[in-house]
């Protein structure tokens, strides 16, 4: 679980699960992507979430 770091600035503190699950959602977002440009309009129409540890 992602966790929350408070401080001057928050800080998003990533497990190796969180790391790896974002990777195999972005391949499979982008798997039919034909250029950077194309990948960013797919990422851009779907957001990524991590669940945050309470």
């Amino acid at each position: 679980m992602a966790k929350i770091i408070e401080g001057k600035r928050r800080i998003v503190k990533l497990s190796t699960d969180d790391v790896l699950n974002i990777i195999r959602e972005y391949q499979q977002l982008t798997r039919k992507s034909c250029c950077s440009e194309h990948t960013r309009e797919i990422l851009a129409k779907n957001p990524l979430f991590i669940p945050e540890e309470i």
